[in-house]
Formats: C-alpha cells, structure tokens, sequence
C-alpha cells in the first residue's frame, strides 16, 4: 500500500509540472501572437519563437518536476520532456490528423523537448 502511495505522489507532481509547462507554452503562444500581429514577423522568426516556446516550457516544467522528485531529478526532466512531446504530438494528430511537422522535424522537436527537460531537472 505505501508503494501504490508513492506512485500515486509522484505521478501527481509529474502532471503539476506538465501542467506548469502547458501553461507557459500558452502564455509564450500568446505573447507570439501579439508580436506577429504587432510586427507582421515573418514565418521564419515564428518558427523560431515556437521552438523556444517548447524549450523553455520543457526547460520550466523539467525545473519544477526536479525540484519535487528530489532525487534522480535529470530522469524525471527527461521523462516531463517525453509526456509534453507525446501530448503535443496526440493533440496535433487529434486536431490536424497529421503531425503538422516532416519526420526530421518531429525528431528535432522530440530532442527539444528531451533537451529542454533534462536540462531543467539537471539545474533544478
């Protein structure tokens, strides 16, 4: 029973830091928003601002995931990463049905919101 409990505490923390990022990456798709429409930004620096819209939200969410967990905090950072990409990647195939993305461009926003996690729990 106090194992179940665990899991249960850990998969909570998990989901406040996925929760915490998705919360970032909408703020940061808004502030994008108001720049495109202020500045007429071209489709190049929009791309740009998304993808350090997904590392910094993995980054924020990996941070906070190892802060909670404590102990093993870069495993948990990547593993916040691999959720926030699996979630993305579900909603954009259940809104668009496809990926929106090539497949060399799925692998680098894979990696970015790997790296980005990582690097949050390992400075967490």
């Amino acid at each position: 029973m106090k194992h179940s409990a665990q899991y249960i505490s850990r998969a909570l923390r998990i989901v406040k830091a996925l929760l915490a990022a998705y919360v970032m990456t909408a703020l940061l798709l808004f502030l994008t928003a108001l720049l495109l429409y202020r500045f007429q930004l071209d489709e190049g620096k929009v791309q740009i601002a998304i993808i350090f819209t997904y590392i910094l939200s993995c980054f924020a969410g990996g941070f906070l995931a190892g802060k909670m967990m404590q102990s093993r905090k870069f495993l948990w950072g990547v593993l916040l990463g691999l959720l926030y990409f699996a979630i993305l990647t579900l909603v954009s195939l259940a809104v668009n049905r496809e990926t929106g993305s090539s497949g060399s461009g799925l692998v680098t926003t894979f990696l970015l919101c790997m790296g980005g996690g990582m690097l949050g729990g390992m400075l967490s």
